[in-house]
C-alpha cells in the first residue's frame, strides 16, 4: 500500500525530530557555556566588590565579560528559531550550511570515529549565491551526513564537497587498514532511529528537494523541485 501524502508528511516530521536531538547536544551547550562564565564572573565580580579595596578597573572588566557573555546568550537562545520551518529567513549560503551543520556535528561524529572532511570548493566567497529557505536545508544536510553516519559500512571519513553550482555531494570513505576505532566500536549501541534511504527520501519529498543516493555518497540539490 501506498504511503498517503499524509503519512509521508508524519514520516518527515519524525525524521526531523530525530535530527534535532541529534543536534540538541551542540545547542544546550551553546546556551550553556556562557552561563557558566556569567556564573564564575559574577562570583568574582562579588568578591572585588566586598575588599575592602575596589578595583574599579577590575570590575569594570568583569561587567564588561558578563555583558559580553549575555550576547552570546542571547544569540544561541535566538539560534532555536533557524529550526522552525515556518520561520521567514535570508536563506543561506552553501558554503554557511555546511560550516554550519558540520560544526554542530563535528564532536558527535568523532565520538564514533568519524571524521568530516569539508573540501576547499566550499571555502566561502563574497559573492556566493544564497538559498532560501534555510531552516529546511539545514535539516536536509544533517539527513544526509546521519544516512551516511548510520548506515555506510565502516566508515571512517565523510567528505563534503561542491557538485555544481547547486548541489553538494557528500561521500562516505572507509577507514584506513589498522585505524579501527576498537574502543569506540565497542561501546557504539545500536541506533533504533537510523536515518535510512527511506527516511532521507520522505524527508527530501516532503520539503521539496531532490536527493540522490546510494549505499556511500548522497548528492543533494540546494533548489527546490519546481
Amino acid at each position: 500500500m501506498k504511503s498517503s501524502p499524509s503519512a509521508r508528511s508524519w514520516i518527515a516530521a519524525g525524521v526531523r525530530h530525530e535530527l534535532l536531538t541529534r543536534a540538541l547536544p551542540a545547542l544546550r551547550h551553546d546556551m550553556a557555556a556562557p552561563v557558566s562564565v556569567i556564573r564564575m564572573a559574577l562570583l568574582m565580580l562579588k568578591r572585588q566588590i566586598g575588599a575592602p579595596t575596589v578595583d574599579a578597573a577590575a570590575c569594570e572588566e568583569r561587567v564588561g565579560l558578563i555583558d559580553n557573555q549575555v550576547s552570546e546568550l542571547v544569540e544561541a537562545i535566538r539560534s532555536l528559531r533557524d529550526w522552525e520551518l515556518a520561520t521567514v529567513d535570508d536563506g543561506i549560503t552553501r558554503s554557511a550550511l555546511v560550516s554550519q551543520c558540520v560544526t554542530l556535528m563535528r564532536s558527535a561524529f568523532d565520538l564514533h570515529g568519524v571524521a568530516l572532511e569539508t573540501d576547499e570548493s566550499l571555502t566561502p566567497s563574497d559573492d556566493e549565491h544564497r538559498w532560501p529557505a534555510a531552516a529546511a536545508l539545514r535539516y536536509l544536510f544533517l539527513g544526509a551526513m546521519g544516512y551516511l553516519h548510520d548506515g555506510a559500512d565502516e566508515a571512517g571519513t565523510i567528505r563534503i564537497e561542491a557538485d555544481g553550482a547547486n548541489a553538494l555531494r557528500l561521500t562516505a570513505l572507509p577507514r584506513e587498514p589498522g585505524a579501527t576505532e576498537a574502543v569506540l566500536d565497542a561501546h557504539r549501541a545500536p541506533r533504533a532511529l537510523a536515518i535510512d534511504a527511506v527516511a532521507l527520501q520522505n524527508l527530501a519529498e516532503d520539503l521539496g528537494y531532490a536527493v540522490a543516493l546510494d549505499a556511500a555518497s548522497v548528492r543533494l540539490v540546494l533548489a527546490t523541485r519546481t
